[in-house]
C-alpha cells in the first residue's frame, strides 16, 4: 500500500466514484484508487481480495502502532 502513488490513486478513485468506466492499461495505484472509488460510489460492489487487503492492512497499521 505504502508502494502506491498518492496522486495517482487520488485521480483514480475520483474516477471510479464518479462512475468512470473500468481503466484498462493504467497503474496498480490508478487502479486501486479506481476500484475504492467505485465501489464507495455504489458502482461495484466490494469483492473478496479487497476485504481481506483491508483487514490486513488494518491490522498492520494497528499493530505498527502499538510497537
Amino acid at each position: 500500500m505504502d508502494a502506491l502513488d498518492k496522486n495517482e490513486t487520488r485521480d483514480g478513485y475520483f474516477c471510479g466514484l464518479w462512475g468512470g468506466a473500468e481503466p484498462h492499461n493504467c497503474t496498480r495505484s490508478y487502479w486501486h484508487g479506481w476500484k475504492n472509488g467505485a465501489v464507495d460510489g455504489g458502482y461495484a460492489q466490494m469483492d473478496a481480495s479487497q476485504i481481506a487487503l483491508a483487514r490486513e492492512y488494518a491490522e498492520f497499521r494497528l499493530h505498527g502502532l502499538q510497537h
